[in-house]
């Protein structure tokens, strides 16, 4: 049985480019449009809705891209911070630099989540030496429960610690607080140390929690490795023809070949070792005129073939295990009507049973389409005259249903557009 996990808000300050406390909110508002499609019931009382798709707009260096680092900063903090953070070591946050206050102060993270049918608000403050401030607010029958929290006291130089009833324990608790060192995160050291009422959190971040930067692609190997299960072959196979990429059957073999271990030494990359290893390769097949088999290699494909390849496996995964996916520059070498199948599928029914979510950054504005997407799905980044990100709904605007809003974009009515000065020789 899958376990459902969703996310309702994620909130961020003081990151990067972003200055004050930003907000990416998944509730969905009282609107009945396209609401059987869009929107999924959390199964939680008293909650509204949330949609399962978001866009954001906004130029080149508007922090689109930053917010989807903050959260990946978030998640890492959680997944390694008990384990592969030595004591003293720094850590690598970067605040607003552009006012001399900020520099100094902490920067904030925090995300309102659903893991297993329980809402949790957790969140942490810190800076390049240490974590200050980190809680747990947990939600039973609409009350909130706060579990535990963390304060550093810089007169003490220690941090104090709360408790509540319900965050149970014992004795262990402060074997847990003990066991936290200054540069990392109670919620990893205790999920660490076996304590099991905090896991689903941990849990939320690490197999939950699908990230992928605007400079990186998924590799093809989970695609490859879905292929080589006969349960799976079917459903990535399937996925491809939906796309219309012309492909009739995938076969994946195993070849020889090296795998190379790499270390930057003074900011280049040195061979650190080389083995020999099973590789595999996969070869796709099309038809001719004839509906002869006609074999290509992965790397004789199109980019854009490519790419949806290797998009396929995660994408099934993401569907089948109810997982949260975010992809900065979604439409990077994709066509646009293949970017519109993807958000097909997160937002079809019959295929989304497990309320999958898709978050992404884009620059195409054909997708501002109401056939496609609600208007509280729809979010734009820009920058304010202190160099600030400032993240904002389209709601914001209240925009009439109906309304062209890829024409209202480009004209300049919600903001979120580049300005160009004049250039001479």
């Amino acid at each position: 049985m899958v376990k459902i996990a969703m996310l309702i808000q994620f909130n961020v300050s003081n990151y990067r480019s972003i200055k004050e406390s930003q907000t990416l909110s998944m509730a969905a508002a009282k609107d009945a449009t396209r609401q059987d499609s869009n929107c999924m019931h959390t199964g939680i009382s008293g909650l509204p809705q949330l949609v399962r798709t978001a866009v954001l707009y906004g130029t080149n260096a508007s922090g689109k891209s930053n917010l989807i680092l903050a959260l990946a900063f978030m998640r890492s903090m959680v997944e390694t911070s008990a384990v592969s953070i030595r004591e003293g070591q720094t850590l690598n946050i970067s605040p607003f630099r552009f006012d001399p206050k900020t520099a100094s102060e902490s920067t904030e993270f925090e995300v309102t989540i659903i893991e297993n049918g329980v809402r949790y608000q957790y969140g942490f403050e810190l800076n390049a030496t240490r974590v200050t401030r980190e809680w747990l607010l947990v939600y039973v029958e609409r009350k909130a429960q706060r579990w535990f929290e963390r304060k550093y006291d810089a007169k003490k130089g220690k941090d104090a610690w709360y408790f509540g009833t319900h965050f149970l324990g014992g004795k262990q608790r402060h074997l847990w607080s003990e066991s936290t060192r200054g540069n990392a995160l109670f919620l990893s050291a205790a999920v660490n140390l076996n304590c099991e009422q905090l896991r689903p959190i941990f849990n939320w971040f690490a197999n939950k929690l699908i990230i992928i930067g605007s400079n990186t692609s998924p590799l093809p190997y989970y695609t490859m490795e879905c292929i080589k299960n006969d349960l799976d072959k079917p459903k990535i196979i399937e996925l491809l023809q939906a796309a219309d990429l012309g492909i009739t059957d995938v076969q994946v073999k195993m070849q020889k070949g090296q795998q190379v271990q790499v270390r930057l030494e003074s900011g280049t990359a040195a061979i650190e070792s080389r083995q020999d290893a099973d590789i595999p390769s996969a070869t796709l097949f099309h038809q001719d005129k004839k509906n002869n088999p006609v074999e290509f290699a992965l790397e004789e494909e199109s980019h854009g073939t490519q790419k949806l390849f290797a998009y396929a496996g995660p994408i099934l995964d993401v569907l089948r295990n109810g997982k949260i996916l975010i992809v900065d520059e979604l439409d990077s070498s994709l066509h646009q009507k293949m970017v519109r199948f993807l958000i097909s599928l997160i937002q079809n029914t019959d295929l989304n049973k497990n309320n999958a979510q898709l978050i992404f950054t884009t620059h195409n504005t054909s997708l501002l389409d109401s056939d496609l997407f609600r208007r509280d799905q729809i979010w734009f980044m820009e920058k304010d005259q202190e160099q600030a990100s400032r993240l904002y709904p389209l709601t914001d605007f209240s925009p009439r249903k109906g309304e062209a809003l890829e024409k209202g974009y480009l004209l300049g009515r919600y903001g979120a557009l580049p300005f160009f000065g004049e250039f001479n020789l």
